[in-house]
């Protein structure tokens, strides 16, 4: 789960680390109000997306005035900001952050992520801050220093003073630092983060270090023990019919193909979609209904798959595990009937009592193909359509 920048910098203030002072508007109206709370001589006006790049695409603006403050706020607000992690589409600002600015000396990179290689959080840093990772990563990684934190003893003073040095931190700051990364590395741990990234980490001419920007990412696996992170979910930045199928207990991701999925399990979803292209096809979904396909399931599913208009044809590929074929197919007979199915849908089963599945789905009277193999019923699916 995602969360904007001015939630990140509410969150990271309960973990001691220096924000810029903001305020968060709305509506156009607050814009005034907003500017005579910043005490310094500039304001930044920064639009609220889950999308990085928003500096580029004109999201953020310097105002030397409250007039300004009440142009950019204008000029932002309500508009769809387009940078290279929105897509074509982009994403409406509906939420502006504007708080004051600060004369910064130096710009450094900083993040706790995961990686997954060394299955351990990782404390990711560069001297080169205020521009992608990726990019420094790819013109100059040997400007890009990581220290592998054991999960039994923690970041340690030791690899934080390491990271320090390596960054040419100021001696008369590294000891306030490493309490810095301290403190984010306890924010990541104590809220399953999966991403803690300040970029960019600023040195200030008065000689404090401060968090100018800042993104968190969290495990939703894990919200269940994080309830209080739940409430910086922001529905408008969610794909809808992801929010819906979050409501059904589904799991669902929305992709840019045209032949919907509905498959039992995470790991057959994905050799199902790649089977799908295989046969020159493109998946419109990763839809995992779980062990225990309900028939009240299987039909939220296929009406979420179904809101796609993209969508000419559904391929669902079950294995009868926990749940029966025949059981399963009863459910698709019915969650077919009730949405009114008007597309090619193609069924694969495997399992148990999967004879009498197929029979079941053969004398429906529905135009529904049945398929013995999970390369069958790709192909096949992909010649209806077409």
């Amino acid at each position: 789960m995602n969360i904007h920048e001015y939630q990140a910098k509410e969150l990271l203030s309960k973990y001691n680390v220096t924000v810029p002072k903001g305020t968060v508007i709305n509506q156009l109206d607050e814009a005034t109000s907003a500017a005579w709370s910043i005490e310094t001589e500039i304001a930044v006006v920064k639009a609220q997306i889950h999308a990085g790049g928003r500096g580029k695409a004109g999201g953020v603006k310097l105002a030397k005035t409250i007039d300004e403050v009440n142009y950019y706020a204008n000029e932002i607000l309500g508009k769809t900001l387009v940078t290279h992690q929105t897509g074509p589409e982009g994403k409406k600002v509906r939420t502006l952050l504007i708080e004051e600015g600060c004369n910064i000396s130096k710009e450094f990179y900083l993040a706790f992520t995961l990686d997954r290689e060394a299955s351990r959080i990782t404390l990711v840093a560069s001297e080169d801050g205020g521009t992608d990772i990726e990019e420094i990563a790819d013109k100059s990684p040997d400007k890009i220093f990581k220290e592998v934190i054991d999960p039994l003893t923690g970041l340690t003073d030791f690899q934080a003073r390491s990271i320090c040095f390596n960054i040419n931190i100021p001696d008369s700051l590294v000891i306030d630092t490493v309490a810095l990364m301290k403190n984010l590395y306890k924010c990541y741990v104590e809220n399953d983060c999966t991403l803690v990234e300040i970029n960019p980490l600023v040195i200030t001419e008065d000689q404090k270090v401060m968090a100018l920007d800042a993104k968190l990412n969290f495990d939703a696996n894990a919200l269940y023990r994080n309830k209080d992170i739940l409430q910086y979910r922001d529905l408008y930045e969610e794909d809808p019919k992801e929010v819906e199928a979050s409501k059904h207990g589904l799991s669902y991701i929305s992709l840019d193909g045209n032949i919907g999925c509905m498959v039992n399990g995470a790991g057959l979803a994905m050799a199902t979609m790649d089977i799908i292209k295989l046969y020159g096809g493109e998946p419109a979904n990763f839809l995992d209904v779980g062990g225990g396909a309900s028939e009240e399931k299987v039909t939220n599913a296929f009406n979420i798959i179904l809101s796609d208009n993209r969508v000419k044809g559904i391929f669902v590929n079950i294995f009868g595990g926990i749940m029966k074929c025949d059981i399963i197919a009863k459910g698709i007979v019915e969650a077919a009937k009730k949405v009114n199915l008007n597309v090619p849908l193609v069924v694969r089963f495997e399992g148990t009592n999967v004879d009498i599945g197929r029979e079941i789905l053969d004398n429906s009277n529905l135009n529904i193909v049945t398929a013995e193999t999970m390369g069958e019923g790709a192909k096949r699916i992909v010649e209806l359509i077409k």
